[in-house]
């Protein structure tokens, strides 16, 4: 009796330990815990502004450590292409995750969704993401963030035009391959206008990328008199009707976590409360991957 008594505690310190590595394995638990909470992102534009003075690195940090920011998309083009220039950049991600925040390459476009020369010349700024990644193992990109916008130009313009969907999820695709050859994540920026296609269209957005950022703009501004509560109101009522719109007859496994990303001249000083408003409206989403700040360039300290 005593000895099965025994015999069964031990079975439990050597299960219980056991049965919890495991779950930590399995893909939603890993996705959850990447960063210990939800996703907060901040898009930097301009790198080089920020590579100019040491302090400007150390600026960063410590904003996104006050805003419990977690992910940083930072600019990279061919511009960037200097080898003193790179070393400041993996100078700069290096001080970053010391913080445990992850940084993301943003790249940019308003056409590589069309085949041809344009979605080649992304491609290939793609690949000097990799290449900087390769040159630099221990401080290299964890990701691709996506800001391509097909809806910029003029014949795209227009209620309902998605025309141009099918190519723009073809060049998400081809992103996505050689990120996750190269263990890379990727993200995309969308307007509400891609999430108001009709069911076939949405399937195919939400399927493309494991994750995409809602750009929730203009919803208020500074100068519309409204008080803070009626705009935290409106916001509620806009992130959770879009998170529905987004998923709404969807079927499958594969579809994207959405963030929602706010802008600072919708809000001024009031966006930290705002984007609290969406992480308490949105957090028990099963959908909701977290939010994003636009951006560091419009609040970033002078140099000293």
């Amino acid at each position: 009796m005593l000895f099965g008594l025994v015999e069964g505690r031990l079975y439990m310190r050597i299960a219980f330990p056991v049965l919890i590595a495991l779950l930590c394995l399995l893909p939603g638990a890993a996705a959850h815990s990447q960063n210990g909470q939800f996703v907060h992102g901040l898009w930097v534009w301009k790198t080089p502004t920020l590579l100019d003075l040491p302090s400007r690195g150390g600026a960063l940090r410590d904003f996104c450590r006050s805003h419990q920011v977690n992910e940083v998309y930072l600019s990279f083009s061919s511009q960037n292409g200097g080898a003193a220039e790179q070393q400041e950049i993996e100078k700069l991600i290096g001080l970053l995750h010391k913080s445990h925040i992850q940084v993301e390459a943003l790249l940019s476009s308003t056409d590589a969704d069309e085949p041809g020369k344009h979605r080649d010349k992304l491609m290939a700024h793609v690949n000097e993401v990799l290449s900087f990644n390769r040159e630099h193992p221990h401080q290299r990109f964890d990701g691709i963030h996506l800001d391509i916008e097909p809806q910029q130009r003029q014949e795209n313009k227009g209620p309902g035009n998605l025309v141009f969907l099918p190519n723009l999820l073809d060049t998400y695709r081809a992103v996505l391959t050689l990120a996750q050859q190269n263990q890379m994540t990727v993200n995309a920026d969308i307007p509400n206008k891609f999430l108001k296609g009709d069911a076939s269209q949405r399937q195919a957005l939400m399927s493309s990328l494991p994750r995409l950022t809602l750009m929730l703009y203009e919803l208020s501004n500074p100068g519309d008199g409204e008080s803070t509560a009626a705009q935290a109101d409106k916001l509620r009522q806009a992130s959770t009707m879009f998170m529905d719109m987004a998923y709404q007859g969807l079927n499958g496994t594969n579809l994207a976590k959405l963030a929602i990303g706010l802008r600072t001249p919708d809000y001024q000083q009031q966006l930290p409360d705002m984007l609290k408003v969406v992480q308490d409206t949105l957090s028990g989403n099963p959908h909701y991957l977290g939010w994003a700040w636009h951006s560091y360039n419009d609040v970033m300290p002078a140099a000293n």
